[in-house]
């Protein structure tokens, strides 16, 4: 047995997150799936983020442990010839014996990607928010930075969690042509937590919440005062740093 590290890519869209579920095809199912064919058993796959329904990544990070007759080259070839189009790896190698995906992250960042040209492209209408009203950017970079902190997120969350406490260390937003792209990076992040995040900002940049309502929920602790959640085809995990590991 020996223990793998695999990055992935893949269009969310057409699945119902990353986690496992019966009778759901979901991103986690359909690789362990491929793994078994060529394992020959089943093969548990561990990710560094279980991303939601219809959320994107570029860069997801997951590790598992298998006993192949392949070598890591010809293991990478013959998983993509077997993985649908939608989903692909990028890199798999092997790895200390002691790495985990999730366990060993230090850091995950996301992509919140929003459209505000008054039409949007077919090519980005999978990816992308559109949102063609007027939205005050100094505003909602005012209220991106008061993200910034070690805190209990719950607010933002519409689950409860043990442990509520993120660390988030980077949240900003910047003009990108006829977008806006919204970048946030925390040492994990609780279910719907950035959607809302962003779904937050957008009532911010529209005027209808003040900057002080962030501050408000971070005390109240409650999902009620947080804004709607954002759609998740705007959301794609960019990259999982694993610090000195990689």
């Amino acid at each position: 047995m020996k223990s793998y590290r695999l990055t992935l890519c893949y269009d969310g869209t057409d699945y119902f997150g990353w986690q496992r579920q019966p009778a759901c095809r979901t991103i986690q199912g359909t690789v362990e799936a491929a793994l078994e064919r060529l394992a020959g058993e089943p093969v548990p796959l561990f990710g560094a983020g279980r991303t939601d329904a219809g959320v994107h990544a570029l860069g997801q990070t997951a590790s598992f442990k298998a006993a192949f007759k392949l070598g890591e080259a010809e293991l990478f070839k013959a998983l993509n010839a077997i993985l649908p189009p939608d989903i692909r790896a990028l890199s798999l190698a092997v790895a200390p014996a002691a790495f985990h995906a999730r366990r060993s992250a230090r850091s995950k960042i996301y992509q919140y990607r929003i459209v505000t040209s008054p039409s949007i492209s077919p090519f980005d209408l999978r990816y992308a928010l559109h949102r063609p009203h007027p939205l005050n950017l100094a505003r909602m970079r005012k209220a991106a930075g008061l993200f910034i902190r070690q805190a209990d997120f719950q607010g933002f969350s519409s689950n409860r969690d043990r442990s509520p406490v993120r660390r988030v260390t980077r949240s900003e937003l910047r003009r990108r042509g006829g977008e806006i792209v919204y970048t946030v990076e925390a040492d994990g992040f609780l279910r719907y937590m950035v959607r809302t995040m962003v779904g937050t900002l957008l009532e911010v940049g529209r005027g209808r919440v003040p900057v002080e309502r962030i501050e408000e929920i971070f005390a109240g602790r409650t999902r009620q005062l947080a804004s709607p959640t954002a759609p998740a085809k705007g959301l794609c995990l960019l990259r999982i740093d694993y610090g000195s590991e990689g």
